[in-house]
């Protein structure tokens, strides 16, 4: 059995800080519930309700009482107000892999809150932690996250063919590679889309 771990704070930029979940956590997990794409590839709950989402919240606990990964909430610095969330699950850990997944609500899109926090788990993951390899997965529709993704020294590997059902569908999904021996984001020369 895995040890339990314990989710550190971290600052990710100077605006925002990834900690554990915490239960005043709810009104984010309801404008998740809201988005139409958030429920699909995560595990809030949709439709909302209170019993629903303090059990996602406890399940964010359990992971990490488990031994299986980070759930971080990303909350704002300045008014602690929590605005997405990113983690790193380690079920393939004894391989020397670890998974990272995450989402924002709308309004905290589009201004490098989702970059700050990967670039920060990342790195963590890779060199804190000894973790040879961090692996993410993008829809190719989702040019943000690919974005996102690269901003944060992700390499695209390939495409993975029917890799994931999401929404009742099976979906391609592009996977990203950052090694813990690769160069820091923002040293490396762009690569070939």
């Amino acid at each position: 059995m895995a040890q339990p771990l314990t989710v550190p704070s971290m600052t990710a930029g100077a605006d925002f800080v990834l900690r554990p979940w915490e239960m005043s956590d709810l009104p984010l997990i309801r404008e998740a519930a809201d988005d139409g794409y958030i429920p699909l590839i995560t595990t809030i709950p949709s439709p909302y309700s209170d019993e629903a989402a303090q059990a996602y919240v406890r399940r964010q606990w359990e992971r990490a009482a488990a031994g299986t990964g980070y759930p971080f909430a990303i909350a704002r610095t300045r008014d602690r107000r929590p605005v997405g969330s990113i983690g790193l699950w380690l079920r393939d850990s004894a391989e020397g892999r670890a998974s990272i997944g995450y989402w924002m609500t709308a309004p905290a899109r589009r201004q490098g809150v989702a970059g700050a926090a990967l670039r920060t788990v990342a790195t963590w993951a890779l060199h804190e932690l000894g973790i040879p390899r961090a692996q993410l997965l993008v829809e190719p529709w989702n040019t943000s996250s690919v974005r996102t993704a690269e901003s944060a020294g992700f390499r695209r590997e390939g495409l993975l063919r029917g890799w994931q059902e999401i929404g009742g569908r099976r979906r391609d999904m592009l996977m990203y590679a950052r090694l813990n021996g690769d160069p820091p984001p923002g040293d490396r020369a762009p690569t070939d889309g």
